[in-house]
Order: structure tokens, then sequence, then C-alpha cells
């Protein structure tokens, strides 16, 4: 890595969102009252779900044991009797919303996320799926995801997603080194991921995805090399290379590894190598993190400008509802934003007493509409244009013309465009047109750092 990559390394590697929400979680004015939530979730359908169809996001908290690099919400438990209960609750839920509406609604996409939605028997998610299917209809390129863990998603399991419409999964790797799995406590034999991707392919699923991190402990450029050679083998669709995020004051389990960590310097040729690597396998990246195989529809979206970004990363779903059950999940009603109950038991005690599980909330304003679309734009298409340069605050274009002259970003007759060298810091130029980051800087240090 060159000397001036370097330094904007240090001179960029700051706190920022993800911006898998405009405006980030942490800047939210928590206007969470159940009433005016219905009111929002029925216009949002009335105006785009019952064309658009609704995305569902389902959070399934439970592990059997702790990742120890984990941001996620989870609940760790060996004991199984807590499915069905929760499962009761998540249909429960779906109930409520149900009501609100004239109609069956449509879905345009289903995802399953977690904690570990596989330490679910397939009996359970069977039974919860069954409900969902009854209770909705599907748009005809709806797009159905699950997650699943390589050590327990059996052949049963991805059967049952299989017949509900399920085409596409997503495994955590992470990595395939021995040392770096034993030090952030998820051992997965290569044989073990082997198995349920040939699995997965066998039973028709289309997209299989591999998440993988850069900066964990013991990481380097030879164990990741080793680590890129097993995904040869493999050669799923859609590749997630992430950054790990260090936050050991909200995940304390952070600490356990914290001084075999890679330095910010050694951590971004982590990246740029793998990157290197990806590319010449054939993988073409899609934005952020993101990296999929020519054949993907998420390419073919980069490619039209279709492009979408929300809670569950990049997608290709055009609906403008994205709903959240289960403790802890996040909607975006368009108008306005809701988080559940994070506590699986105050979760469950809502439901129970037929009330909404909304703890925080947010409702959009023109502004915040206005400044997501850019942000949006940014992230998914690495451009954004306005109307006039009129429109931009002193501050504003200061700071563009400070990207612009460290060669992040050029300037066209209606707006910016991100060069190659700006992508790895689309996050700080994101930033730029985030009023919140400039007026609250107690609420840096919610985030994880750009690099």
């Amino acid at each position: 890595m060159d000397t001036d990559q370097n330094s904007l390394i240090r001179k960029y590697n700051v706190p920022a969102p993800r911006y898998t929400s405009y405006p980030a979680v942490p800047h939210w004015n928590n206007a969470a009252d159940p009433q005016q939530w219905k009111l929002h979730f029925q216009r949002a359908y009335d105006e785009f779900g019952s064309q658009e169809g609704i995305s569902l996001y389902i959070h399934l908290p439970y592990c059997e044991s702790l990742c120890t690099y984990c941001g996620c919400n989870k609940r760790i438990t060996k004991n199984h009797q807590v499915e069905l209960p929760y499962i009761s609750s998540l249909m429960k839920e779906w109930n409520m919303y149900l009501e609100l509406l004239d109609e069956k609604p449509k879905l345009a996409g289903i995802h399953l996320g977690g904690g570990t939605p596989t330490f679910f028997s397939p009996t359970s998610l069977e039974i919860l799926l069954k409900h969902i299917s009854n209770t909705s209809s599907r748009l005809k390129n709806a797009a159905f995801s699950f997650e699943g863990h390589p050590n327990n998603t059996t052949k049963a399991h991805l059967e049952v997603m299989a017949r509900h419409g399920f085409n596409r999964v997503s495994f955590g790797i992470q990595d395939f080194d021995p040392k770096v799995q034993q030090s952030i406590h998820r051992v997965q034999p290569f044989e073990t991921v082997k198995e349920v991707t040939d699995t997965s392919r066998q039973l028709g699923f289309t997209s299989i995805n591999f998440d993988l991190i850069y900066g964990l402990p013991h990481q380097n450029l030879d164990t990741l090399k080793a680590t890129f050679n097993r995904v040869q083998e493999l050669m799923p669709d859609r590749i997630a290379f992430y950054s790990y995020a260090h936050l050991p004051s909200a995940f304390p389990s952070q600490k356990s590894f914290e001084a075999y960590l890679p330095n910010e310097e050694q951590k971004r040729a982590l990246y740029e190598q793998g990157k290197d690597w990806l590319e010449e396998m054939g993988y073409e990246e899609i934005g952020m993190d993101h990296f999929a195989l020519p054949s993907d529809p998420l390419l073919q979206a980069k490619s039209d400008k279709t492009l979408h970004r929300n809670f569950m990363g990049y997608t290709t779903s055009p609906s403008r509802i994205l709903l959240g059950l289960g403790c802890s999940a996040i909607s975006d009603l368009y108008y306005a934003y809701g988080q559940n109950e994070k506590s699986v038991e105050l979760y469950k005690k809502n439901i129970l007493n037929g009330d909404l599980p909304l703890i925080k909330g947010h409702v959009q304003s023109v502004e915040n509409l206005m400044s997501k679309s850019i942000i949006l734009n940014l992230i998914c298409n690495m451009e954004a244009s306005w109307t006039t340069m009129e429109n931009l605050s002193d501050e504003l274009l200061e700071k563009l013309l400070v990207f612009e002259k460290d060669g992040l970003i050029t300037f066209n007759q209606k707006g910016i465009i991100i060069t190659a060298a700006g992508k790895p810091f689309v996050r700080n130029i994101c930033m730029a047109f985030d009023p919140y980051m400039l007026s609250d800087k107690k609420s840096t240090p919610l985030f994880s750092k750009t690099i």
C-alpha cells in the first residue's frame, strides 16, 4: 500500500454509520407511538405495498454458542424448548399487521436473520413459514433468503426452506483459518461448509452468499490467501467482505482477542488484497463490502441503477416497505422507522398483551427524505445529483472540495461521482450529507470506524 493511501486511511478512519438507514438508529427522534405506527403502516401499504409488496425481515435471536466477534442481538442457549413460544409470538405479531389491511399482503421478499435461524428445527420453521404463506401472496420475482450456520444447517432445513420458495442462503463463514476460527469461537471445518453448499445447490438454491470478515484477530495476508483459495473451490454467487467492527464497550466478548487485531494499515491491506483476489476469481464489486459473479441479479440492478439498500444490506427488491418481526427487528415504512423491544422476554410480554412491541422510532421529515435519497444514491450508485450548486451550504461545499482535492470525488454538472480511489471512503462522503453527524459529536463512538 502506497504512502498516499496510508495517509488517507489515517485521515478518514473515523467512526461512521453504515447507512443501512438514514437517519442512523442513534439519531432517531424516538417517536414510537403504536397508534401512529399503525397509521404509517397503512399509509405506506396503500401507497406502495399493494404494487411493490412488503419485504419481511424476521429476527430469530437464538444461538447455541457465542461467536466472540459478533455485534448482533442474540440469546445464547442450548434449550430448544424456547423455539415454539417464540414462533408463536412471531405469528401473533404478524397477525396484528394483517388486521390493519383489507387484503392479503403481497410479499416482495422474506429474510430470516439472527442470531442463528437454523438454531430452530425444521419443524418449527415449517410452522412459521406455513402461517405466513397461508396469510399472504407472493410477487412474481420475490426474493426469499435466510442465514444459515454451516455447522447446524441440515438437509431437512434446506428442504423446508425450498418448499416455501426460498432460493437464497447466506452462510456466515468469516474465515477458514483454524487459529482465527478458534480466536473468534466459530470453528467450522471446510468440509462442513462444502457439504452444506453442495446440498443447497442440489436442492435448487440459485444464490449462495458467503459472509467473510477482514480485520479479525491473527489474520494476515497469508491466512487470508488460504481462505480465499478455499472460497474459490466453492465459488458462491455472492460474497460480503465485511470490515470487522470493534466495539468492545458494547460487546465485551471482543476484548478477548483485542491484542491480536491487525492495525489500521494492515487491516486496509487485507481488504485491498482480498478485493484483488476476488476480482481475479471473476467477482465484481457491487458496492460497499459486496461482490457478486457476473450472472448475479445484484450486478444487473447495479447496471440498471435500481440497486437498493436497507437494513438487510444491498437488495434488488423494489419494495419501499421493510417490515421487521421479532425482538430487536427494525422496520422501514418509508415515512417512519421503528424498532422492536430488544429483550426476548419483554418482546413476548408485549405480544401476549396484544401490543406492538415498539421501543423506539423515527418519523421522517421532508429534509430527512431528501438526505436519505442522496445517501442511498452514493452508496448504491456511487454518485449523487442535485438541482443547483446554490443548494449546497458553505460547510458542505468545503467538505466536498476537500474530497475532490484528495481524489475521492469528481464534480459534474449535476452533482458528484465517487472515484475508484474514493470507494473505500464512501461512508465518509455520505457523512458530509448527514447533518446529524455534524451536530451530535457525542454519538460518533456508537459507530464502527470506516476502515
